[in-house]
This record gives structure tokens, sequence and C-alpha cells, in this order.
């Protein structure tokens, strides 16, 4: 909603620095930042085209004696809508659908093993108009017409491609559920797996459409590694990322729908911090471009009925367990980022680390299980002369109270003496 042009990206600000100051401002930011890998004159030609992003890494990884490499090339596609928000939906559709897979072609000739879309990629994210029509049209089962189109393509191109939609379970009620379908590279359905939190906040009125997802936290396995899937709102819930680890989950997706004004600064942080904590590779996507829907809508924060939801500042990227990870797309262009990671480096750094040897999990879930429970008290341990009770501490009256004081013993002198300070009432006098 802000009037300023959008900065294209912070690497592209970084990229202004002196040449010999940069590389020490991309370790500083972002580690041992991957080796740009060249692009195949096939995906070049597609993206110079269609007027889109390419951009490709190699994350480092350490060779071992016993174990071969498990070399994988994961992607993220981030992409605006085409059409207006006001046209027809099929037209709507048609236009993201085609969009989308001009860029997997691209992505298929970057040698793609694994692809992520960004969440809801069918429709424009319209649940923050809280209108039910149209856009529910945009809704589907989880094989329905888009994982149908998918499918052909995972199948042609050997791909695993992961398509978050708004599902449609007909068979319980027609419910609705922000979902992401999980396409083999045979073309087959492995699975689908459900939002677990729904955020209700600024605009993002989604639990007018859909509630939490009951689908636990799956892990997929698949030919090219084992895959989880944090959608959106999900990754400000260090729980959430950690129960995919400990299901195994080598690679975490999180396909998201998220605005500059609220989150962006939080955005380089969540799923890189996620990637170290839990030594899996994650995989940041989000959306690009300012939506304007027809009917003015309210925020509930006292500004005036607007429009948009804000500016979708896109800068998907890939993290390591190490820590490192690659610059992010553009802030403003479609885009395809595509990095070759090596699965092995998730153990070698559990090796170096140890995160998961001292993790201590039956000491938070013996917390977790009292804290979920309806009587369940704080532990905390309050000083005897603060008044807690009403949430901020302040100090007790002195009136009628003794303070007791031991002054700490000096190594190899005689003890010393206990002094007691009697409340105000009686002075300050010593006993």
């Amino acid at each position: 909603m802000s009037d300023h042009p959008e900065i294209d990206s912070l690497e592209g600000i970084l990229r202004k620095l002196p040449v010999e100051d940069q590389a020490e401002a991309f370790r500083i930011l972002y580690g041992n930042v991957p080796a740009p890998i060249e692009l195949t004159e096939a995906a070049a030609s597609l993206a110079e085209q269609h007027d889109f992003d390419v951009a490709a890494y190699a994350f480092a990884c350490a060779p071992e004696q016993r174990r071969a490499p498990r070399r994988v090339r994961v992607g993220a596609i981030q992409t605006r809508i085409i059409e207006p928000t006001d046209a027809p939906i099929e037209a709507q559709y048609l236009a993201i659908r085609d969009r989308v897979a001009t860029i997997i072609e691209a992505a298929a000739a970057m040698g793609t093993n694994v692809l992520c879309t960004q969440e809801a990629w069918t429709m424009p994210f319209a649940f923050c108009t809280r209108e039910k029509q149209p856009w529910v049209e945009f809704a589907e089962p989880v094989d329905g017409p888009t994982t149908r189109f998918l499918a052909e393509l995972a199948r042609r191109h050997n791909m695993v491609i992961l398509s978050s939609i708004l599902e449609r379970d007909e068979r319980h009620g027609d419910t609705l559920h922000n979902t992401t379908v999980v396409i083999g590279n045979r073309g087959n359905i492995i699975g689908s797996h459900r939002k677990n939190h729904i955020p209700r906040v600024g605009d993002f009125n989604e639990s007018t459409y859909y509630m939490e997802g009951n689908t636990g936290h799956p892990v997929f396995a698949t030919e090219f590694g084992k895959i989880g899937i944090n959608i959106c709102y999900g990754r400000h819930h260090p729980l959430n990322w950690l129960m995919f680890g400990l299901n195994g989950a080598e690679i975490v997706f999180n396909p998201s729908a998220t605005v500059g004004a609220l989150s962006e600064p939080l955005w380089p942080i969540e799923a890189r911090c996620a990637a170290i904590a839990n030594s899996y590779f994650s995989v940041a996507i989000n959306r690009v471009g300012t939506e304007h829907f027809p009917n003015a809508f309210t925020s509930g924060d006292g500004r005036a009925a607007h429009h948009d939801f804000g500016h979708f500042y896109g800068s998907s990227y890939v993290a390591a367990p190490d820590g490192s990870r690659t610059p992010g797309l553009s802030r403003t262009r479609d885009g395809l980022i595509v990095s070759e990671i090596d699965l092995n480096q998730c153990r070698q750094v559990r090796d170096s680390w140890g995160f998961q040897m001292t993790q201590r999990l039956s000491e938070y879930g013996e917390l977790l299980s009292r804290a979920a429970a309806p009587d369940f008290e704080p532990q905390i341990i309050a000083d005897p002369g603060v008044d807690i009770s009403s949430g901020r501490g302040s100090a007790l009256p002195s009136a009628g109270r003794a303070l007791h004081h031991v002054s700490p013993r000096a190594l190899g002198s005689a003890p010393t003496q206990q002094i007691t300070y009697v409340g105000d009432e009686e002075g300050s006098r010593k006993e």
C-alpha cells in the first residue's frame, strides 16, 4: 500500500559495495555462500523469452569414504498473478497455470529433482477480503485438475513436484484446507499435507476459509530424499519445524505468501534458523507483486478500507544445515531458484554440532505435556521481597519486614559476621 517503488533485492544493494568488500559482506550475512551454477542454454532462453529470473547455486559438502554423495537439485518457483482479480476465475487460473508450466520447463532444463510452488499458487491470495465468492471457486480436490496437470509434467521430467493449493475435501462436507500435494516423479500422488498453523493477524483472515490441518507432521520418502512441508505461518512456530526433523526430514519446504510490512525482517531468519536447529535443508518460497481486489476491505486496526494486501516481496532462498544460504530471488520479479545439495551434509552437521544428541527431548516433552494441561502452573521462583501478583514486579513495603543478608566469605579468611537489617520502623540499627 506504499507509494514508493519497491527495491529489487537486498543483494542488489550489497553488490553496490566496493568489490573487495562484497565477498566479506555476503560471508557475514549468509555464511559460506554456495557457488553459482552456470545456467543451461535452454533455461536461460526460457527466462529471457518469458521474462523471469533463474538463479542456481551448489552447496559445498565434504566427501566421505564410506558413503557416496547424495546430490539432489531442489527448486522453488515464485510468481505474481497474471490476470486482474476481477477477470473470470477460469481465465485467472489458466494464466497462472501456464506461466508456472513454463517455469517448470526451465527447472527441468536445470536438472531439478524436487520442485515446490509458493502457497496457494493457483490463485490470488484473496483471503484478506473475507469474501467467499468468487474465491472459493479456486478450490479443488487433492486429485483435481491442477494435480493431474502437474502429474504429467512430473512424470515427463522425472521430478517430484510439491503443489500448494486451496483444497476442497469433497468427502467431508466440502471442507476447505490449505494443502500441499506431493506428486511423485512417476506422476503418482504420494500424499498431501495440510497447513498446521492458521494466522489471525493483520489482513491474514484465513480462518474465515479454513482451519488448522489434521495431517500431523508427515515426512514423504521420495527417490530424492525425505521431504517435509511447513506451510507459510507454520514457519513462525519452532516446534512445527522441529517435528518434521524428528520424523526424519532432510529437506523442509516452506511455501508462503507474506507481505513486507508484516514479516520481511523475519523472512531471512526463520527458515535458516530451522535448518541450523534441525540439521536439514530448508527452502523458503514467497510470491511476488501487489494484488488489487475489486471490493475494499479493512484490517481492524483503524486504517481506512483498502484494496490490496500489500507487497508480496518474493526473496525465495535455500538454507543448509551449517547455516549457509543462497542469495534470495528478486523482491519484484517472477523467478526460479535451483540449488544442488548433498543430503550427506545433514548427518555431517549433526556429528559436528551435536544438536540432536544434546536436545534432551524427554526434558522438554514432560514440560510441554504439563503446559498443555488446563491446570498448568508455570515454574516461577519468585523473589520473596517482590510482589508479582500484578504481573509486574514491584518491591513490597519494607515496614515490619526483616531482610537477612549474609556477606560472602573471602578465601582463607575467618567467618564473617551475619548482619540483619530490621524494618524501617525501627531504623537501620545493627543487631
